[in-house]
């Protein structure tokens, strides 16, 4: 998370954690396989932080808006992950990869657009149920992922700070997101 995939090693990731590196390859082959893992857990937590919003009974504006919340305190509750995913995947893409990474980062790409499919599934909802105005499902959940995601690059926990207080500023970004497919009135 502090200093991006290229320039951590796995010397430094055994310091981090009080480990030996060959702990670490215990587990993990290369760099790039713990990588993965991390990427892998990020998208396997955000599916379970968005899921109950999605598969809650509710108007697609509230599903959406538990979604949105969800997704942004799961991103400020668990920054490292979520920070570690927004800037290891543009710079490892950027790298030579071999088959076994090609194929992990296959993998990664399908849980990302699993997640990604719920957002377009509910923004589709709400279009078909005239709860927001006529827009490309698929198109809309662009921006409105990348103002979520975007929180892991610039927020920043303060001593002190509470559930309450994190929860309350992901509703705020939420009304944003939300108030951006809205029908004007």
């Amino acid at each position: 998370m502090r200093q991006g995939f290229a320039a951590t090693s796995l010397d430094r990731v055994s310091d981090e954690i009080g480990s030996t590196k060959g702990a670490i390859y215990y587990y993990y082959r290369s760099k790039s396989e713990l990588f993965f893992a991390v990427h892998r857990r990020g998208m396997e937590l955000t599916q379970a932080a968005i899921r109950p919003s999605f598969d809650a009974k509710l108007s697609a504006r509230e599903r959406l808006h538990g979604m949105a919340v969800a997704h942004t305190i799961l991103v400020i509750d668990h920054l490292p992950y979520l920070r570690v995913i927004a800037q290891g995947l543009e710079l490892h893409l950027l790298e030579r990869t071999n088959e076994s990474e090609r194929a992990e980062l296959a993998e990664v790409a399908a849980l990302r657009e699993a997640n990604e499919n719920l957002y377009i599934r509910v923004i589709k909802d709400g279009v078909e149920s005239g709860e927001f105005r006529s827009v490309d499902a698929k198109l809309a959940a662009k921006p409105l992922l990348g103002a979520l995601n975007w929180t892991s690059r610039w927020y920043q926990p303060r001593s002190g700070e509470t559930q309450t207080a994190k929860k309350k500023l992901a509703e705020q970004i939420a009304d944003f997101v939300v108030a951006g497919l809205e029908k004007k009135k």
